[in-house]
């Protein structure tokens, strides 16, 4: 709705421009987690939120393209709430109580993709795209102001970290207060396993964002205009009903659940395209049907995924370890937005919409076969003296 305004009347830059945060995102993000080490995380923490601020405050008086792209940059590079939300849980947080922040901190990301889309086209009956950006200018604004009222972790040296880990470790990352993976037999998952693992799931995940939109057009034409947003919002709406559980009950078995979801993903991009390939009747159940295997995929992987987290937190400066996650994550997001687009772009006519769905099935199934050994517990890492890690207790409501 923007780019015509700006002088892009066909929208020919809205595919670059859609993965553009997301990308320098994947660039900025572990440099933030060393600053993060470096400084603390609350200070960090503040400096995203009012970056995101100044970023949604460009976009909202942008006149041109040139200056929507320095917004979106902007939002990208000075952004980065999430993983210096997660370094900043991670800084007094461990075991159990780490993995259940991180499964809210994910909770309210999918409550995000759930209400965002209902509240903006509500509002955007009364207030044009760049009002929308002004008036989302207040969220992160009042974000950094709520931080600033938060305890700053007390610092020490990151030595601490790698050394409790270990004694972790030896007692099967079961023993102790923090222990969180009961089944973990040697140690935690690798720094890359853990990136591998996040990347790959957001690939399986996310690459049909946009166009599932057009693909329930496709195989439902006469659906309500309601109906494809609450399809969409269904598999995050699962999640949010059932992690707390698969949290619990997943908790000795991350490996196996993670391998689980990526195979659930893979059945749900199966299920989306039968009613393109044998249309009837049938295809709104089978989109439903669809939709409730990928949130399954949801509730059982972001647990997971919160679980090696954790389990792995004890070993790494937070900062550098939620910085490369967040960097590994945001690039499967480019990967797959940029497969899904091409995908798109040259499959047959008759698949249209549905092609992205290729991503998922292929992905899914090479990575459910593989999960246990990407996601296998590793050595430990050696300590690295010098680094505070800014470990005291946070609140987590």
């Amino acid at each position: 709705m923007l780019l015509p305004q700006l002088g892009d009347s066909t929208s020919r830059w809205a595919g670059v421009l859609y993965v553009v945060p997301t990308l320098c995102t994947a660039i900025s993000a572990p440099m933030w987690g060393r600053f993060a080490d470096r400084f603390g995380p609350k200070p960090l923490l503040v400096r995203a939120q009012l970056g995101l601020a100044l970023a949604f405050g460009l976009a909202a008086v942008a006149q041109d393209l040139p200056t929507l792209v320095v917004a979106l940059v902007a939002q990208g590079v000075l952004g980065g709430t999430y993983s210096a939300s997660t370094a900043y849980l991670a800084s007094g947080l461990e075991g159990e109580p780490l993995s259940r922040a991180l499964a809210l901190m994910q909770g309210s990301a999918r409550t995000a993709l759930v209400a965002a889309p209902v509240l903006a086209g509500l509002l955007a009956s009364v207030l044009d795209v760049r009002q929308l950006y002004g008036l989302a200018t207040v969220l992160p604004l009042a974000a950094a102001l709520f931080m600033l009222r938060m305890p700053a972790p007390v610092g020490r040296d990151t030595a601490a970290r790698p050394a409790q880990g270990r004694r972790l470790g030896g007692q099967g990352s079961s023993g102790g207060r923090g222990g969180t993976n009961r089944g973990a037999p040697h140690g935690p998952i690798s720094l890359a396993g853990l990136c591998a693992a996040e990347a790959g799931f957001v690939l399986v995940t996310v690459s049909t964002y946009p166009y599932f939109v057009p693909l329930t057009h496709l195989v439902a034409p006469g659906l309500p205009t309601w109906a494809p947003g609450v399809l969409f919002a269904l598999p995050h709406v699962l999640y949010l009903a059932f992690a707390a559980t698969a949290l619990r009950a997943l908790r000795s078995r991350p490996r196996v659940a993670l391998a689980v979801a990526y195979a659930a993903a893979a059945a749900s991009a199966i299920v989306h395209v039968v009613p393109v390939l044998v249309p009837g009747p049938w295809a709104v159940a089978w989109l439903v049907a669809g939709r409730l295997l990928l949130g399954a995929a949801l509730a059982v992987g972001l647990p997971s995924l919160s679980l090696l987290a954790a389990e792995a937190a004890p070993h790494h400066a937070p900062g550098k370890l939620f910085g490369r996650v967040e960097a590994s994550s945001k690039s499967g997001a480019v990967l797959a937005g940029g497969a899904a687009s091409a995908l798109a772009a040259f499959a047959p006519p008759a698949l249209g919409p549905a092609a992205p769905l290729a991503i998922p099935l292929v992905a899914g199934a090479v990575l459910a076969a593989v999960a246990r050994r990407v996601a296998a517990p590793r050595g430990f890492p050696q300590p690295t003296p010098g680094l505070p890690s800014h470990n005291s207790p946070v609140p987590v409501s």
